[in-house]
Order: C-alpha cells, then structure tokens, then sequence
C-alpha cells in the first residue's frame, strides 16, 4: 500500500469530508471550462449536475435540452418535471439524490450525442461517478443504458432489472421525455412500467440505507 494511500485512510471523516469537496469543486470547475468536443462551440451552459453530492442513489440521463441549456440544471423541462412528479409520489425527494448526464452540454436540436462527444464527456461522469460512489445508479433511457453497460439491447429488453457494474447495482428505466410522447398509463404501458420500476428503485434505496 503507498504512502499516499496510507495518508488518506488515516483522514478523520471531516477530513475525508473536505478532501472530497475540494475535489468535486475541480471537477465541476474543470467541466465548466470543457472546450474538447464541438458541443462547447453551441452551449449556453454546461449542466454540471444536481442534487446531493453524497447520496447513494444516482440519476443519468443522455444530455441537457434546451430549458437546461438556459438554466445550467439538468431535468428541469417538462421531462424534468415528469421526473420531479415520479420521484415525489415513490417517496423519493430529488434533493437527496444526486442527477446528471452523459454529456454536459446540449446537443443541438436535442439529437443523441455522438460517440466522440460521449467519449470525451466521459472522464467527468466518471469523475462523478468516483467522488459519488453510488450503491445504485437509474440510467434513464437508452443513451446511457448503451454506454455505462456497453450494450446493444434496447431500454424495453433491460429496464426494470438490477445489474452489476464495477461493484455498483445499475437499473435501466424509460427516459421521462419518453413517458411524455406515451400518454397512457393502463398495464403494460410505458408509464405502467415506470411506476413500478420506481418502486423498486425505493425499496433498494431503502435497504441500501437501512430503512
């Protein structure tokens, strides 16, 4: 075991607490200052992301739109409010969960970002990802589902189901903006399923914090 290491396991956890924020306040300056990719040359804003940094429950998406582009906060259009909406009737309150995206600026026209922007992108989701350390991460949609899994299926064949990476239990679910373009909600719809997605997303959480 290095020196290094040896040096920050014998941190006091107000320490450790102040390691971590002096480095998750580089790591969103070091986002808000990203010129690598072409979506830099288009933004209004990057969207770092939202909520608490130290939750053990995370939120991704596939990229801001246009209310985040202008606002700089992730899911605060009419899909962020579907989100705010599903969160809050399974218990959930969005200020104890940390949001963000695979990409941190929007694409234009709200396409799917291309593989050389969610490449490049990638070293601050998983500078998040690492500060964070989640016991659960929601992948909302196929864009991030496909990435973090490095898969092909499609978010109907995955979602609703736990799945191991790197030690973390992920759980793909329908993207809100998806729920928008399905309204019904009889069984077996899209809304259906994401309320009992949901669901179990609140049951893990509350084993994962002793509830």
């Amino acid at each position: 075991m290095s020196e290094d290491t040896n040096r920050v396991l014998t941190l006091s956890a107000s320490e450790r607490e102040n390691v971590k924020k002096t480095l998750w306040e580089a790591a969103r300056q070091k986002a808000l200052s990203c010129r690598q990719c072409p979506l830099s040359e288009t933004r209004s804003k990057v969207v770092f992301g939202d909520g608490d940094p130290d939750s053990k429950l995370m939120f991704i998406g596939e990229g801001p739109g246009a209310d985040e582009d202008a606002e700089g906060m992730p899911f605060v259009g009419r899909a962020g409010k579907l989100l705010t909406q599903i969160l809050t009737a399974a218990g959930i309150s969005r200020q104890d969960v940390y949001i963000t995206n695979i990409v941190k600026c929007r694409p234009p026209e709200n396409r799917v970002p291309s593989p050389q922007e969610t490449v490049l992108c990638n070293k601050h989701l998983q500078t998040q990802i690492m500060l964070i350390n989640p016991a659960l991460i929601v992948l909302l949609g196929n864009t991030p589902t496909r990435w973090i899994m490095q898969t092909n299926e499609g978010i109907t064949k995955l979602r609703g189901r736990w799945y191991d990476w790197r030690g973390i239990r992920v759980m793909p679910m329908f993207h809100p903006s998806y729920l928008l373009r399905n309204a019904s909600s009889k069984e077996g719809s899209p809304k259906h399923l994401t309320w009992i997605d949901i669901q179990e997303v609140k049951r893990a959480w509350d084993e994962v914090r002793g509830k």
